[in-house]
């Protein structure tokens, strides 16, 4: 039975680095590129095809910051497939990130210097915005959209005799302490990102727990620190390549700055070829690349809480019931 794999933001950086090495392993792999720019998914789809011209690719439209785009993405989906055997929750966002250069030089002759330039961490901030769903947008768009994409998609995930996977792209910059079960939107401080990417092993981890025993496992990766328009929000692009010298160099003490993303797929299409009940589900999968160029993976156990896992399962669950209704689409059974 042909394996088929959906990919969230697909049409660029890391996503599209990851459907060419998908089909690097697996050219028979049904591939299906669900993009929120349909322009920029079908020159990626067509991009894939000239290096790969018998692939199998679709493109599929969905804005995982808009419930009612996800709603007919999955109805689209389940038009096309009778199973999903691979589901890369990978599309996410960053608004208006900044850096504190202030932070940057202190940090650089402090004991943390590795620390912070390896997780970013007190170096950026960012601003969020509300969504058309009302929601925190950094909170619907990297992990609540995806939650929802989930949910409609369990008849396709649970239905075949072999495991199904999902695969969150994470960061190693999700830090338990900017995530609060009070506010887990992060509509009050300046840590976005970071508070959603914990989320998203939160609902990782409880996503497990509800569904092993139906066939569906669930695991997170960290690509590393890449060059992605992500990133290019940050600092203006020239400024980046002008570091590029000295980011090479840092990995002469930690392997987490894997730059390109083709480098930043590693953990992904290693876990595309594992057996996923044998991965330990409190395990974070990151990318790695050595000073002299070998990509590997290195696992790491996550600061994850079980019974806070499952306490904000629970209010995605509520939240998911109150923005169906607003849709006028019933929640999926629980």
């Amino acid at each position: 039975m042909q394996r088929i794999a959906v990919v969230t933001g697909a049409s660029s950086g890391i996503g599209s680095a990851l459907c060419e090495r998908l089909l690097q392993e697996d050219a028979s792999l049904l591939l299906c590129l669900a993009c929120r720019n349909m322009e920029k998914a079908n020159t990626t789809r067509k991009k894939l095809l000239s290096y790969f011209p018998h692939a199998d690719i679709s493109v599929v439209q969905v804005d995982v910051g808009k419930v009612e785009s996800v709603l007919n993405a999955a109805k689209e989906i389940k038009k096309r497939f009778q199973h999903v055997d691979y589901l890369f929750l990978n599309a996410g966002i960053m608004v208006n990130p900044r850096i504190s250069l202030s932070a940057f030089v202190h940090g650089l002759f402090s004991r943390q210097a590795v620390r912070m330039l390896t997780t970013a961490e007190g170096l950026m901030t960012q601003e969020d915005r509300v969504s058309p769903d009302g929601l925190q947008e950094v909170f619907e768009t990297n992990l609540f959209g995806h939650f929802i994409l989930i949910r409609q998609l369990e008849s396709l995930l649970t239905c075949s005799e072999r495991p199904s996977q999902l695969i969150w792209t994470s960061s190693i910059s999700a830090r338990k302490s900017n995530f609060s079960l009070d506010d887990y939107q992060h509509c009050q401080g300046k840590e976005a990102y970071s508070s959603s990417k914990y989320a998203t092993d939160l609902t990782s981890v409880a996503l497990n727990s509800h569904f092993n025993k139906q066939g569906l496992y669930s695991s997170v990766m960290c690509p590393g620190v890449v060059m992605t328009n992500m990133t290019y929000e940050i600092m203006p692009a020239f400024i980046w390549k002008l570091f590029l010298p000295i980011m090479w160099l840092i990995r002469f003490f930690t392997h987490t700055y894997t730059l390109t993303p083709y480098n930043g797929a590693e953990a992904q299409v290693w876990l595309f070829k594992q057996k996923p009940e044998v991965l330990d589900p409190l395990a974070k999968f990151h990318s790695c690349i050595t000073f002299l160029g070998k990509k590997y993976v290195d696992i790491r156990k996550m600061d994850i809480d079980r019974s806070l896992a499952e306490k904000f399962y629970q209010k995605l669950l509520q939240l998911e019931k109150e923005l169906l209704a607003k849709c006028g689409s019933p929640a999926p059974k629980q």
